[in-house]
């Protein structure tokens, strides 16, 4: 089966319009008709090569929302007409510790990731910035009717980065839980943390974003340029959920925790941080990283946020803009998500 797709030639090259080829629907497969592939800013690392090499062309896009249009005969939780979504992985060994455990992401002999991943047959994984996706069912997550299909595709993603850690670290009723930067992930760990019970503060370089943070359910928000922040607000956290791809001073958010208190990094800088351990023993911290969750976790999350009524905040886009939106991204010039229309494709 072939379809029209956008995708990247080389390291650092626009994206451009493409056709690839979908593998036949398997017996455990199911195909999707994608209606919206989100906007990650892994999708631009990967595509300027800031993580290393990539098997180009690539296709990004790990936040897939769309509806099934055929399952294969071992199918049973799927059925053609539903809702659904695709995350940032669509395989794993499913047999070691780490897959049995529910934690697919970090499986022994390595995910397969949406796009630019080893798939069972050996060949090139392809993203959601395309018409059509065939998937293990295994790795599709059922999207509640009561969420809006546009606004439930960062959630694939952004959602279940954030949510993984504010349930991990027990945000909840009497805790205080900080989010690092205001941005796709941070504004989705906003709304999870408050829906959670947990009194929630910004930290953000300055306060520009200040109303919408308040609105979408903090408490507080301060900004990390005035050196006051960190005076004002030591020793006051139980978490802070680090969403900001940017190097930070670790040190002094880490001051900014409790005793036993976490500084969870969620957001993945290309240049390496570092900081001085006694930042950690002077209160019994941790500094720890989380990637994503696992399949039954995204469903947990999914399902959660139909109860809270969450979605991204997102303005859609028609394919074709993709390359604007990407350089809208890198300047900060998004509120808060790019969702791409893959009706535009066809």
């Amino acid at each position: 089966m072939r379809v029209p797709a956008y995708a990247a030639p080389a390291a650092g090259q626009p994206l451009a319009p493409t056709t690839i080829e979908r593998r036949d629907v398997g017996p455990n497969d199911v195909l999707i008709e994608i209606e919206y592939a989100g906007i990650c800013h892994s999708d631009i690392h990967t595509v300027n090569g800031d993580w290393g090499p990539q098997p180009f062309p690539v296709v990004p896009g790990h936040e897939i929302v769309g509806v099934v249009t055929a399952v294969g005969p071992h199918v049973a939780g799927h059925r053609v007409g539903d809702r659904v979504g695709v995350g940032c992985m669509v395989d794993s060994c499913g047999e070691c510790t780490n897959c049995r455990n529910g934690d697919e992401q970090y499986c022994l002999q390595g995910m397969v990731a949406t796009y630019a991943g080893t798939d069972r047959d050996g060949t090139t994984t392809q993203g959601g910035y395309s018409t059509h996706v065939v998937v293990d069912a295994g790795y599709v997550l059922s999207v509640p009717e009561s969420l809006d299909p546009a606004a439930a595709a960062p959630l694939l993603c952004a959602g279940i980065t954030t949510y993984s850690p504010l349930r991990r670290w027990g945000a909840g009723p009497g805790t205080q839980v900080a989010v690092v930067g205001l941005g796709g992930l941070g504004h989705l760990a906003v709304r999870l943390a408050a829906a959670m019970g947990a009194e929630v503060t910004v930290l953000s370089q300055s306060l520009k974003k200040q109303e919408d943070g308040l609105r979408l359910g903090a408490a507080h928000y301060h900004a990390t340029s005035d050196p006051d922040t960190f005076a004002q607000l030591a020793g006051r956290f139980d978490l802070i959920v680090n969403t900001v791809s940017a190097p930070i001073d670790v040190d002094a958010h880490l001051s900014l925790l409790g005793v036993d208190g976490a500084l969870v990094n969620v957001g993945a800088p290309a240049a390496p941080l570092s900081l001085h351990v006694m930042s950690l023993i002077g209160g019994r911290r941790t500094y720890a990283g989380s990637m994503i969750g696992g399949i039954a976790e995204t469903q947990e999350m999914l399902d959660f946020c139909a109860e809270h009524g969450i979605g991204a905040e997102v303005e859609v886009i028609s394919a074709d803009r993709v390359n604007d939106a990407y350089e809208r991204v890198l300047a900060s010039d998004v509120r808060y998500r790019f969702v791409i229309d893959a009706a535009t494709l066809r």
